[in-house]
């Protein structure tokens, strides 16, 4: 009886479908909340259009979004919605390398882990352009 492998393209596709799905909705529902704390404490403010006021500081910073969304700080939680929106597709690819990996499919492992490390590098090269 021949051995049947656990992972199957059909398999590693529903992963990395629901992986998508899964990390799309969990940001839409983070940058919601956060919006909706925003609006209720900066809602009533009329907008002043002549001052540009730019990104604080504290928000540039990876660690400084995840500290402002766990201080609960509305701007702070925003962000970090958008930051698990761009982790995203980076969690995909390197999900498809374990399980080209596990498939034991050689060449697309190699091309994987190289459109991972220019996703890698462009991330951290724009970070620290900022």
């Amino acid at each position: 009886m021949p051995v049947q492998k656990e992972w199957t393209d059909q398999k590693i596709e529903n992963i990395v479908g629901n992986l998508l799905r899964a990390g799309v909705i969990l940001s839409a529902v983070v940058v919601l909340c956060g919006g909706v704390l925003y609006l209720i404490k900066y809602g009533h403010v009329p907008a002043d259009y002549r001052i540009f006021r730019g990104e604080p500081t504290d928000l540039k910073s990876v660690s400084g979004i995840v500290r402002d969304a766990f201080a609960l700080h509305s701007r702070g939680i925003i962000q970090l919605g958008l930051l698990l929106l761009i982790a995203t597709p980076v969690a995909r690819v390197a999900f498809s390398i374990f399980g080209f990996a596990e498939e034991e499919d050689r060449m697309y492992v190699a091309f994987t882990v190289i459109v991972l490390l220019i996703l890698l590098y462009s991330l951290i090269g724009s970070a620290s352009e900022v």
